[in-house]
């Protein structure tokens, strides 16, 4: 899915027919990303210092093609990704030659892979050949003579060809250009104006160029800007300098952005009145990692274990309790019954079915409130976002975002009922209208991706709610003295993280199964980075403290080891030893203070029995446990 853009995507208009035809797409499609690699970026320099710059920045923009590469075989295998390489002076045949056959190549471009479905064997092809990249690619390939400027406009005529023949029906289809080069076209020539008609090519072609600058510091006036914004069909006032170094993040980061915006939980139709539903689409509110799941395999073959279910109907003699005749139906066949006294009640698997689907999956508008009456704290089930989607009904991101902007600006949330899907609890939800924090402080390439919509918050009825006192749960009374809090206060500076990123803190499980898929696949072998603070340093910090906290609050006792149980000679564990003395029980006084220190269950079975024996005459079957016998001991005592 796309992100929605409510800024660019949905503009509100009077007309009706502008937009009808642009609103009409086809959303079975695949996903495409054809990355393209300036040359420039392993240009010879005149100094040894920007020589070994310009290296690393090719090393560093086919590292992230990597990680590109790795985690989308990982995660969305299904999308197609090719490399491209341009403002080279040679141009070496890709690995499948035959790949070219009709497409017109053009000069100072060179093919490395043409746009396919990732596998193995590709992957490991580009393995190899990032392993001599730094040293031979400017022998094999080289940079485009005089000036390093190759014909812009071809470029992107040859990725456009690429796109259009790759074989595939595609939904997004994306050109990544990477170089460190402002002005690749020089704007008194021809080729400016070709590669403005080429921009508009990419308009009405739908696909996206995207630039990622190689350098933090990059001017996108020259050209860039003007491209860009022709591509787009936008205002040049409305382009907006991204991040160069987020720009990076969020390409090498591709598991990322499928947890966001693939993985989507569900599709269902928002009814706000008679005949009025729009299209959406809900999420995990926060990130979540999906493991595969469990499956049972053999051992002597690694087949995968397939269980299937049966339903046999057998009739049997009364007489005899036999089975006379037996016979298989389908699951849709069967049937429960009810014995009621002499009569017996049939009901079949439809009938069951059309009580449980009394409604159908999907969301109904019931009102509006104030924000201020939803309750800051809801313990009832995770909230989930809601975006629009257009695959169903057209017009529905429109829509959405007249409903959106209108609660913003009254400050009202929707109450609706809510069916996730078939067979599940209705549930009453809050619809809470929020917005992308684009300050710096908080801007990452997380909020890029998450964008505006509704945050789903869901109710708790009257049987979810617990007679909790949360005054009392949540007090912040501390009964430590004035010392041992400033001394913990003190602590608690030591205790830092440099340079705090909660998107560079990664799930460790998480990498631990990516790491084993990449031996197993690849034979790549790596360590998890866990990017938390190394425990010594710490300890560093924190060792002057430790003769004012054992001042303050003693030394620390040592928990008791617990008793490990003797083995007897078969092998079996030696029953625990009996806390109370043989002796003791026959004191009548010794039994009542056990009694009322709630320690009789420390007797045994055997000295229980003792004590019913010699002090109340009784005597009880030898089937009581050592509950009962407590029992029994604590009644008669208490009459």
């Amino acid at each position: 899915m796309e992100a929605w853009d409510p800024e660019r995507d949905v503009v509100l208009t009077d007309s009706e027919d502008e937009e009808d035809i642009a609103m009409k797409r086809d959303f079975n499609g695949r996903d495409a990303i054809l990355f393209v690699v300036d040359a420039n970026l392993a240009a010879v320099a005149a100094d040894e210092e920007n020589n070994a710059s310009k290296r690393a920045r090719l090393m560093e923009a086919l590292n992230i093609i990597r990680s590109a590469f790795i985690s989308g075989m990982l995660v969305k295998d299904k999308d197609l990704m090719g490399l491209v390489f341009a403002n080279t002076e040679h141009q070496p045949l890709p690995q499948e030659a035959s790949c070219l056959d009709n497409i017109v190549l053009p000069a100072n471009c060179a093919v490395f892979l043409p746009l396919r479905q990732l596998t193995k064997p590709i992957v490991e092809h580009y393995l190899e050949f990032l392993d001599t990249a730094d040293t031979h690619f400017a022998g094999d390939y080289g940079l485009a003579e005089p000036d390093g400027r190759g014909n812009f406009a071809n470029m992107i005529r040859l990725c456009i060809d690429l796109l259009e023949k790759c074989g595939k029906k595609l939904n997004n289809a994306k050109i990544v250009y990477m170089t460190d080069v402002q002005e690749p076209v020089d704007p008194s020539s021809n080729e400016f104006q070709a590669a403005v008609q080429k921009a508009k090519d990419l308009e009405g072609k739908e696909f996206e160029f995207h630039v990622i600058p190689m350098v933090d510091n990059f001017d996108y006036e020259p050209f860039y800007k003007e491209f860009i914004s022709l591509s787009r069909d936008i205002e040049p006032d409305a382009f907006q300098v991204p991040d160069a170094k987020q720009l990076r993040e969020l390409l090498e980061d591709r598991k990322l952005k499928q947890d966001f915006l693939r993985r989507c939980l569900g599709h269902f139709s928002l009814s706000l009145g008679p005949d009025l539903n729009i299209s959406v689409q809900y999420y995990n509110y926060f990130l979540r990692r999906n493991y595969p799941k469990k499956v049972k395999i053999l051992r002597r073959d690694n087949s995968l274990v397939q269980t299937k279910r049966s339903i046999m109907v057998r009739k049997k003699d009364a007489e005899s309790n036999e089975v006379t005749h037996e016979y298989q139906i389908k699951m849709t066949g069967g049937w429960h019954e009810i014995k009621l006294g002499d009569m017996s009640l049939r009901i079949t698997t439809e009938q069951f079915n059309g009580v449980r689907n009394m409604h159908p999956p999907g969301m109904m508008l019931l009102g509006f409130k104030h924000r201020s009456s939803l309750s800051g704290m809801l313990y009832s089930k995770p909230s989930n976002f809601m975006y629009p989607d257009d695959q169903k009904i057209i017009g529905s991101r429109r829509l959405f975002r007249a409903l959106w902007q209108r609660c913003l600006e009254r400050e009202k949330i929707a109450i609706c009922l809510f069916m996730s899907k078939r067979k599940s609890t209705p549930r009453y939800v809050a619809l809470v209208p929020v917005e992308a924090d684009d300050t710096e402080s908080e801007q990452s390439y997380r909020s890029r991706i998450s964008g505006d919509g509704f945050k789903i918050v869901y109710l708790p009825t009257e049987k979810q709610i617990r007679q909790i006192d949360w005054t009392e749960w949540n007090n912040v009374a501390n009964t430590a003295t004035e010392e041992g809090i400033d001394l913990f206060q003190k602590i608690i500076k030591r205790l830092r993280v440099n340079e705090y990123q909660p998107y560079c803190y990664r799930d460790p499980h998480m990498d631990e199964l990516q790491n084993n898929l990449m031996a197993l696949a690849l034979n790549i072998k790596s360590e998890t980075e866990t990017n938390v603070t190394d425990t010594k340093v710490q300890d560093e910090r924190l060792s002057k403290f430790w003769d004012d906290y054992d001042s303050i609050f003693g030394p620390e006792e040592a928990p008791a080891k617990k008793r490990t149980a003797k083995s007897t000679a078969e092998g079996a564990s030696a029953p625990k030893l009996a806390r109370v003395d043989d002796a003791n029980i026959k004191d009548y006084d010794f039994v009542q203070q056990l009694i009322k220190d709630d320690k009789l269950i420390g007797c045994t079975a055997n000295q229980l029995r003792t004590i019913l024996k010699e002090h109340f005459q009784v005597k009880m079957p030898a089937s009581a446990n050592k509950s009962v016998l407590v029992e029994r001991i604590v009644a008669l005592m208490n009459d």
